[in-house]
């Protein structure tokens, strides 16, 4: 093989990883830019999606660890595909969220106009039982004494509730306040009171 062939093999190699590394530098602007993108559509879902969608947060960011994992090995094509689907999950998380969050919201709507009211029922009911002289048929000191230890857990599962929703966890603030609520039934079922309907389901 002469000089002249080889000096040709040479510049043929030299040109090859020379176009390698072009097309390599162009995919890894538009790689970064996407991984920036879908790094700041993740946090500005995930407060939201923690609270309402937990169990889905986990798969896009594990996604993006991947995304950034294909940027350090220099595979930018992999890298820019893996940002732009984690970019489409964080959409599709924030609007996830918005809907389970109306949901919560919609159901501690219909219970706090119920528990205060089912509440204050009980307690009237208990006052008034409290101060007979003769109980009712089907009732006891020893249920009115019940009725009244279930007031006030009926009442600190409210006011946990209440403190939940206004610090923006919905989700505790139902939890709780349906807990009240049941507490609530329980007790005007063992005093023979009339279970609002709403209450009921």
């Amino acid at each position: 093989m002469g000089n002249g062939k080889r000096t040709a093999i040479g510049i043929a190699l030299a040109i090859a990883v020379l176009a390698l590394a072009a097309c390599e530098s162009a995919d890894k602007a538009p790689a970064a830019a996407a991984l920036t993108a879908a790094q700041t559509a993740i946090d500005a879902v995930k407060t939201d999606a923690m609270k309402y969608v937990p169990d889905q947060i986990k798969s896009a960011e594990d996604a993006l660890a991947t995304a950034k994992s294909n940027f350090e090995k220099k595979d930018y094509k992999a890298a820019l595909a893996g940002a732009q689907d984690v970019a489409a999950k964080a959409k599709e998380l924030g609007a996830a969220a918005a809907t389970k969050k109306a949901e919560l919201t919609k159901s501690w709507e219909e219970v706090s106009n119920g528990v205060p009211k089912m509440a204050e029922a009980i307690k009237s009911r208990v006052d008034i039982l409290s101060q007979s002289k003769k109980l009712p048929a089907g009732l006891d000191k020893a249920k009115v004494d019940d009725a009244k230890a279930g007031l006030e857990s009926v009442n600190q599962s409210w006011t946990q509730a209440s403190d939940a929703y206004k610090s923006g966890d919905v989700s505790s603030a139902v939890v709780k306040a349906k807990a009240a609520k049941d507490k609530a039934v329980e007790i005007m079922t063992a005093l023979n009171m009339t279970v609002p309907q709403a209450a009921a389901k």
